[in-house]
């Protein structure tokens, strides 16, 4: 049987002191289920006694019918001078009506000194008799040693006075913590080694920031040296630069140590999990992140691309269904004939090697122009169909116009004329629109709608310029990129010009053939 490590997350409450970072209290309880759902042993909801939010939080999620979490409230010490049992914040720990209670407490002489103003017997007192009271009132008490490490280096007898002082009050679990996110491995190796060694027997955590971009592999190191319960939050979410990221501990713990963190197949809703809590923060998901990243399986490089198609584990460390990821193959001028060949079989195509290599030069010509493939594969797709022999085009075009125009009493005026060839027949309309690019869309579904009315659910659902060489100022080549959507099906299409409106007729003429491709 594979040991053990209690996964305790903070996204609700350490996460949220990340920058740009904000949730709604109907937006914890549903990052709460789906930590519920995903196997975590403890969720800290927030801290009841700092704001409104969270004290409507811990009673709201009292109704919810948790199948494996333990919901935990956090605050601090009492305050100097003064009996918790008169203390707001010890007070407002039990008004959460939590089974689990984390207490923060100062280990570092510095911040006993300098933050509190105190002397280091009052914080000892702080600590034994802030816990106890919490724990007679039936509460399982976690103490997070705030600035361990960095106390231990200062003054390393008091440091471990500090824990002791949790332990005589009563602490379940002692949790070291790299506050400041300074510390190295080895370090945290060697400290988690001592403490254990001077309170064998002691359940022992570890919480560790990223601001040296270790938080990761210091928790593996605590790991290593016998703690058996880790803090973290999804995606890395925290103050500064962050808290040890649980989407990447979590495999790592699970898929290379060994360790059982999740319940049984709990890690494969890892991806899941993590693009949710994006959703719901409103944070944008880093493609680049390891494990759950939309790019974590994302292979480019056509040497790469040849090789797993040879063999898949060639370039992935691990299966990515593992974590309920998928591989991807990207298209660029890097790529090579086993890049296209493996997005021909992605969308159901036949392309033979020949083809295959023909669509690469033409990539990498159009892309010595300015297009960029990787985010726009209809355009991809498009390249590749017309390769097949039995390939007919929707529709051709025979020719455009886009003007603007100000006139008296009306103002900015665009309109587009535009003739295509459908099945022979030539189709000769014009439309006005807000702009040139969409009076050229106007013109264009007006000319196609009477043969192709499906195109009446298409729908512009991004557009993005961007010039490439500006110190070419107006004669910069422009790069366009339009994402289009029908219903749930969404897709992208890329043109590059130094002249914006074809290259914004590349990309609209790409989209709109793709997508009759899907419902012809």
């Amino acid at each position: 049987m594979n040991p053990t490590v209690e996964v305790y997350d903070t996204t609700l409450r350490d996460g949220t002191q990340g920058e740009n970072v904000s949730l709604s209290v109907d937006d914890k309880l549903k990052v709460t289920r789906l930590l519920d759902d995903l196997g975590v042993d403890y969720i800290e909801g927030g801290w009841p006694g700092s704001n409104p939010k969270d004290a409507a939080y811990f009673q709201r999620v009292r109704s919810m019918d948790l199948k494996h979490a333990k919901i935990a409230a956090f605050g601090m010490t009492c305050r100097v001078d003064s009996d918790p049992a008169e203390d707001t914040n010890i007070l407002a720990l039990l008004e959460a009506e939590t089974p689990v209670v984390t207490v923060v407490g100062k280990t570092s002489m510095l911040h006993v000194l300098e933050v509190l103003r105190t002397t280091p017997e009052e914080n000892l007192r702080l600590i034994r008799e802030s816990l106890a009271y919490l724990k007679a009132h039936g509460r399982e008490v976690v103490y997070d040693a705030e600035h361990f490490f960095d106390g231990y280096k200062l003054d390393a007898d008091y440091a471990l006075q500090t824990l002791q002082a949790a332990l005589d009050g009563g602490a379940e679990t002692l949790v070291l913590c790299d506050t400041n996110g300074g510390s190295l491995p080895w370090e945290v190796e060697e400290l988690t080694r001592i403490v254990m060694e001077r309170f064998p027997g002691v359940k022992l955590g570890i919480h560790t920031h990223n601001d040296g971009e270790l938080a990761v592999a210091n928790t593996l190191a605590s790991v290593r040296q016998g703690a058996v319960h880790v803090q973290g939050t999804i995606n890395g979410y925290g103050e500064r630069c962050g808290n040890a990221n649980l989407c990447s501990v979590l495999p790592d713990l699970e898929l290379k140590l060994g360790y059982q963190c999740l319940p049984e197949g709990g890690i494969a809703n890892l991806t899941r999990v993590s693009r949710a809590v994006s959703e719901i923060a409103n944070m944008t998901p880093y493609n680049g992140a390891a494990y759950v990243g939309k790019s974590a399986f994302a292979h480019k490089g056509g040497m790469h691309v040849a090789a797993i198609r040879r063999n898949i584990d060639s370039y992935q460390h691990i299966d990515p269904a593992l974590v309920g990821n998928a591989p991807r193959v990207l298209v660029s001028d890097l790529s090579g004939r086993g890049n296209m060949l493996s997005k021909a079989e992605e969308y159901g195509l036949d392309l033979s090697t020949a083809d295959a290599a023909a669509v690469v030069d033409e990539i990498k010509k159009l892309e010595s122009q300015g297009f960029v493939f990787e985010g726009a594969e209809a355009s991809v797709t498009m390249l590749m169909r017309r390769r097949q022999p039995d390939y007919k085009p929707p529709f051709e075009l025979v020719d455009f116009m886009a003007v603007v125009e100000h006139r008296k009493g009306r103002g900015i005026f665009a309109e587009a004329t535009v003739k295509v060839r459908v099945d022979g027949e030539e189709l000769h309309t014009v439309a006005e629109g807000n702009g040139p690019v969409d009076a050229l869309d106007r013109a264009l579904r007006k000319a196609l709608m009477p043969v192709y009315p499906q195109l009446a659910a298409f729908q512009l659902a991004d557009y993005k310029v961007r010039i490439l060489d500006g110190e070419n100022g107006t004669a910069a080549t422009t790069r366009v990129l339009i994402d289009t959507r029908n219903g749930s099906k969404r897709w992208s299409t890329v043109g590059a010009s130094a002249n914006i409106i074809e290259a914004s007729w590349r990309a609209l003429a790409d989209s709109v053939e793709y997508g009759l491709t899907l419902t012809v």
